[in-house]
Order: C-alpha cells, then sequence, then structure tokens
C-alpha cells in the first residue's frame, strides 16, 4: 500500500542546506586540523579502512538495538566481540586495527577487560616466565580473563580487600578464600559469563616463620587463575561466579560476581615480576616501590583521559549540527515579521552550554597526548629500575581522570539538555553514550576519592619545599620552591591575563600553588584531620589538574613540531582562551585570594566569554567536523554529517521501530494485549517477571 508519507519533506531551508552554509561561510582547514588531532597510527585512514569492514556486516548494525533485552544485548555484544577477532583474523589486523574496530562497534564488548586490564596486568606483573607462558595463550584467546579487585564491600579502598590467599607450606600452593558475603569480586567485567581466568587481587597472607600457625599479612597481591573449565566453561568446584544483573548502562558487559571456599592455586599463580614468595622458606620479596602494584589501573587512568575527549567531541558534534539546523522563534529586535526564525545556535544561552565544552574537548586532546608520554616514559624508566617519576604519574592520572571524566560525563547531559525535547529521544544518539559513560566517573576510582591521591601528593612537594633541604625531588617541588620564593608573601601584581597567554597560564600556576600551600598549612601546620580537609583537598587537585589541562593545551599551540598554519593557530587560540577563560570565571574567588587575577579583569570575563564565543559561533560546524566522528559511529539523527535531521527521525519512528508494527488491544475490560492474540502475550511478559 502506498504511503503518503513518503513524499513529504521537511519546511525549508532543510538541514543540508542550513549545514553546507555553515561549512561554506568558515575557513576552518578540516583536514589540516583532523591530520593535527589524529597524527598517529594513520588513525583516519585506518578508521576509514575499518569503517568499510564493519559497515557491509548486518550484525553491527544499531536499526533497533535500542528495543532488544538486556540478555539479548549480551549475546549480540559477545557475538559482535567473536566477529571482531574474526574479522581481525581474516584481514591481518594489527592491535591499533583491533582497538579502531572496537572504538567504531561502539558496544562495550564482554571481551574489553580481556584486552586491556588483563593481558597488561600479567605483563607488567608477571615475571620471565609467566610472561612466556600466559602471553601466548592470551592473544590466542585461548585463555580469556578479567580483572577480579573491586568486592562487594570495598572498591577504592584496595587495602580493605577481604579476599584472601593463604600459603600452606605443607602443599606449597595458596589457599583463595572468600571469609564474608562482602568479600564477593563484585562489578568485575567479562568476570560474569565470559571469562575462564581471572586476575585475583587478595591479600597475601604468609606464615610467619616456615612452622609457624600465625600468618601475617602482606596486602593485597595479584594473582592469575583458572575460574571456569576449559571444555564446558561451567565454574571450577569452588568457585561460585556468574553475571550481577542489570545496570545503568554496560548493557552488553557481563559485569560479575565470585567467591572462592578454599580454592587451591599453584605457587605459580602469584604474579611476581615484583613481589615474590620462597616456597621453601615462606620469605616474602616486597617491591622496590609497592606503588607498582597499580601500574594497570594507573594505565587504564592514563587512557580513560585519552578516551574522555573523544567522548566529549562526539557529544558536541550532534548538539553542534543540530542546533545550527533547528530553528526557533524570530530576533525579537527585527521588526520584519517574515525574517526567519533564529538557529537556536545564535542564542548566547545556547552558546554558553556548548561552545566551552567544544573548546573543553581540545584541552583533553592535548593532555590526554601528555599523559600517554609520560606514562610511556615512566614505564621504560621502571623497566629499567628507576621509580623517580611514578609518583608524579600516579598524582597526575588519578586528578586528570577525576576531572576530564566528570567533564566528559557532565557534557553529554548539558548538551542532551540544549538540544531541547529532541534530544531527550531515542534519535539523538545520546541515550546509550550517556548511559555507558556515567560509569566513568566511579569506575578505575571514585572522582571524590581519588583527588585524595593527588593532594596527597600535593600536599608532601609543598612540604619538602617549605623545608627546603637539598635538590627537588621532582619537578612539581621545585615549582613549590619557585612559587614560595617569588610569589608568596611577597608584594606581587595581579597577572595580566587577557594581554598575555603566558601569564594566563601562569595566573592557574599560580591559584593551585596557593591552594595546595593553603592547605599544606591546615594539615601540617594546624594538624587538622584529613576526613575534616577532603573537601578542601578536592579543590587542591582540581585546581593542579585545570592547570595541567590550560598548560598543556598552551604547550601545544606553540610547539614547533606540530606547526599548524596561521589560520588554524588563530581558531585554536581563541579555542583556548575560551577554555582558560570560562574555566576561571567558574573559580574566580579562588584566583582572587591567590591574587593571580585582578578583581576588575574578573569581572570582564563574562564579556570577553562572550565575544570569543561569538567568534567561534560561525566556525563551530567545521570545528566538529574535524574530529571525523563517523555517522556509523555517532548512531544520531541530530548529529547527521549530512543534515538530514527531520527525514531521519521520522524514518526511525515511522519505519523502524518494532511497536509500529504491532496493533494493541486498548480496551481495559479485555485481558488480551495484542489483537488476536488472546492473553497469551500477557502471560508471557508475566513468566519472565
Amino acid at each position: 500500500m502506498p504511503d503518503f508519507t513518503d513524499n513529504l519533506k521537511p519546511a525549508s531551508p532543510g538541514g543540508p542546506e542550513i549545514l553546507a552554509e555553515e561549512r561554506r561561510q568558515s575557513d576552518v582547514p578540516v583536514g589540516e586540523l583532523a591530520q593535527h588531532l589524529f597524527p598517529h597510527h594513520d588513525f583516519l585512514g585506518r578508521q576509514q579502512r575499518i569503517l568499510h569492514v564493519l559497515g557491509q556486516d548486518p550484525l553491527f548494525s544499531k536499526a533497533k538495538q535500542m528495543n532488544l533485552s538486556r540478555p539479548e544485548r549480551y549475546q549480540l555484544g559477545l557475538a559482535r566481540a567473536k566477529m571482531l577477532r574474526r574479522l581481525a583474523d581474516q584481514h591481518g589486523w594489527d592491535a591499533e586495527d583491533q582497538s579502531m574496530s572496537q572504538y567504531l562497534c561502539d558496544d562495550v564488548s564482554p571481551y574489553m577487560v580481556h584486552y586491556t586490564m588483563f593481558p597488561t596486568t600479567v605483563r607488567e606483573q608477571g615475571d620471565e616466565k609467566q610472561r612466556a607462558y600466559w602471553m601466548p595463550k592470551i592473544q590466542a584467546g585461548e585463555v580469556v580473563g578479567c580483572y577480579a579487585q573491586t568486592e562487594l564491600g570495598h572498591g577504592s579502598n584496595v587495602r580493605g580487600l577481604e579476599c584472601q590467599a593463604r600459603w600452606d607450606p605443607k602443599t606449597q600452593e595458596f589457599e583463595l578464600h572468600s571469609p564474608t558475603l562482602t568479600a564477593s569480586k563484585w562489578w568485575n567485567g567479562t568476570l560474569g559469563r565470559t571469562a575462564n581466568h581471572a586476575i585475583v587481587v587478595a591479600q597475601l597472607l604468609l606464615p610467619k616463620s616456615p612452622g609457624s600457625t600465625e600468618y601475617a599479612n602482606h596486602g593485597p597481591h595479584p594473582f592469575i587463575v583458572q575460574i571456569r573449565d576449559m571444555k564446558t566453561h561451567k565454574p571450577l568446584t569452588g568457585i561460585a561466579v556468574g553475571d550481577i544483573g542489570p545496570k545503568y548502562g554496560y548493557a552488553p558487559m557481563d559485569n560479575g560476581y565470585m567467591l572462592f571456599d578454599h580454592f587451591r592455586i599453584p605457587h605459580s599463580a602469584m604474579l611476581s615480576n615484583y613481589s615474590r614468595v620462597d616456597p621453601n622458606t615462606c620469605t616474602y620479596s616486597r617491591p622496590a616501590n609497592p606503588a607498582v602494584v597499580y601500574g594497570s589501573l594507573t594505565a587504564v587512568r592514563a587512557s580513560i583521559i585519552m578516551h574522555a575527549r573523544l567522548v566529549m567531541a562526539r557529544a558536541v558534534t550532534i548538539a553542534v549540527r543540530y542546533t545550527s539546523i533547528r530553528r526557533q522563534f524570530q530576533d525579537r529586535d527585527n521588526n520584519d515579521k517574515s525574517a526567519p526564525e533564529l538557529s537556536v545556535l545564535d542564542y548566547p544561552t545556547v552558546q554558553i552550554r556548548i561552545l566551552p565544552l567544544l573548546a573543553t574537548a581540545f584541552a583533553l586532546h592535548y593532555t590526554g597526548a601528555a599523559m600517554q608520554a609520560l606514562y610511556a616514559n615512566t614505564r621504560a624508566q621502571i623497566d629499567k629500575g628507576d621509580f623517580s617519576k611514578l609518583a608524579v604519574l600516579h598524582a597526575q592520572s588519578s586528578g586528570l581522570k577525576s576531572l576530564c571524566t566528570e567533564l566528559a560525563a557532565n557534557s553529554i547531559e548539558t548538551c542532551r539538555r540544549a538540544m531541547g525535547g529532541h534530544g531527550f529521544g531515542g534519535g539523538s544518539g545520546f541515550i546509550q553514550l550517556n548511559n555507558d559513560y556515567l560509569s566513568k566517573p566511579t569506575v578505575e576510582g571514585d572522582n571524590w576519592m581519588i583527588t585524595q591521591q593527588t593532594a596527597s601528593y600535593l600536599i608532601k612537594r609543598m612540604s619538602s619545599a617549605v623545608a627546603n633541604k637539598g635538590k627537588s625531588q621532582d619537578e612539581v617541588e621545585q615549582t613549590c620552591r619557585d612559587w614560595l620564593s617569588n610569589e608568596h608573601n611577597s608584594n606581587i601584581s595581579p597577572l595580566s591575563i587577557f594581554d598575555s597567554d603566558e601569564q594566563l597560564v601562569q595566573a592557574f600556576h599560580r591559584r593551585s600553588r596557593d591552594l595546595t600551600y593553603r592547605a599544606y598549612v591546615e594539615r601540617e601546620v594546624k594538624k587538622r584531620s584529613w576526613n575534616s580537609l577532603l573537601i578542601q583537598l578536592r579543590k587542591v587537585s582540581h585546581a593542579e589538574s585545570q592547570s595541567i589541562l590550560v598548560t598543556n593545551f598552551h604547550i601545544a599551540l606553540n610547539d614547533s613540531k606540530s606547526s599548524p598554519s596561521p589560520a588554524l593557530k588563530g581558531h585554536l587560540q581563541t579555542l583556548f582562551r575560551l577554555f582558560a577563560y570560562y574555566t576561571m570565571d567558574a573559580e574566580a574567588r579562588d584566583f582572587v585570594k591567590a591574587n593571580a587575577v585582578s578583581d576588575e579583569d574578573l569581572d570582564m570575563l563574562p564579556g570577553k566569554i562572550q565575544e570569543l564565543m561569538a567568534q567561534i559561533r560561525p566556525h563551530a560546524v567545521k570545528l566538529v567536523d574535524s574530529w571525523m566522528i563517523p555517522d556509523f559511529l555517532l548512531d544520531s539523527a541530530l548529529g547527521r554529517s549530512d543534515g538530514k535531521v527531520y527525514e531521519d527521525l521520522f524514518h526511525r519512528a515511522h519505519r523502524l521501530n518494532p511497536l509500529n508494527e504491532i496493533t494493541f488491544n486498548p480496551y481495559y475490560k479485555s485481558d488480551e494485549i495484542v489483537m488476536g492474540q488472546g492473553s497469551d502475550e500477557l502471560k508471557k511478559i508475566m513468566a519472565k517477571l
């Protein structure tokens, strides 16, 4: 039967016309900026190559995905994960190709931890013999692993874990045991239904002497443990393991629970690159630096920062394109009643929600790159026995993980709200993105808790700077000494933030050091309790992280190696200033207290921010285009690169919605739900309750 809606078109001007005009009016060199953002590993070429393969396979279609149940989503996720691995074998994809395929698939793969924390932990914390044995099995997919650290009763407090690994000198085995219900491993991804092995983090209990019945606790250590039969995939005797059930997001991921009942594992199960137990003497060898035990977590935090900028760019891409197309109301000061409605993005109340986030995506990009370089350099030094950079890596990755994931998570919701009613719909492209990303402020260290790690490090460095004995331990302590000598207790003038980008960067440094010093005084001089300082310490951590973001953005713009064209550099400098000013405006009181910025300049900030947004507005569409996020990944009617917003929204509702394929019985006196089905459909649903 003919469908009259097939011939209907949106009112003029259409989305494609509008986006074409937006792009025509801007001089942003999209190709150059895209290459500037993704200069390594042929990211853009790789993206196109992998996208061509995935786009042809119906398994990766998202047309009706949101209508699937949780068990169906897990099964689909596992099928996709298996297919990606088979495609990798078929096409000879390397590790970067596989990573790209997982990024474009945009499902939280049941294999995710198997590809990330599991091999990273074996590679970094296993000794040479363990690596030689396990890594080939992991890479071949014979061993499918997860990382079981978090428990039902403890997450962030790793030292409080209850699962035990007790050494038995007679059998020369460890006995894994969960003495309480709260000792159950919990939330561990890939554990619930997928993994056959796990890195189990447990308290290492050793006899005080070879013949002693008294045991000493040596703290949490990682063990590699087979948890399921390699043929039947059933749990081994002595292990209770399963999926924890529905969650806010991560539908395809089998986050699991696991308990041990006096489960025996061999001496070789303890990963022994840094810590060892002599099986004959029960002697424990300590790691040269205990913090290396958390190396895997630090690696993940560093990657989370890089991922945050892609998530934010994705949200902002959808918001910028849609609010450029969407028209609402005429200009109130225009007397021409036939004048066209304004683009929603032309309203400053919309710009202030979206354009600073566009600038923030770039800020996160440069710091993500810097953190990856710091992690790689630190790992190389650790492999040579040099742990000097580990403390700063751990502190910075903790603080930045907290701030960057908070910014990215909030950006999704801010963009969604800025798009009005359609932002709430399934065609927005925000539902799965939002639900899945909301885990990030919590996983790998709760965002409020881990700021203590950054603040503690900063207070220690400030204490050393105040003592001023010998050489500085690292560059952070040196900046503290410089601040104490040149800017503290001296009659310094506020910095000229509008005249010099260098002074703008220095203002963030000065504010961070001032807040660190104030925290040092409260803790070390006044002896205030740690718990009473937690809110202040979070501000210390965020101030340092904001300073790092601003600094890295500025350094990148002046890096002779990247050398963007004058036109591109001008746009990037505008984004840099918008990010810095917007961040400063939200924290204005701190900058005044630090004597970093004058009251007069702070009063001018809102006007300066609006001026910068007006400069960015004509280029917003091409700036988001430069992130090269394909429509396949966006899966958004609102953020389509071709601008066919309304056509796609109607297509999804009218032609793809399975609910519209069923005729229902709406009359309350009948138990029938689906016309012609009697009460059978209701019985099927009730059986699932």
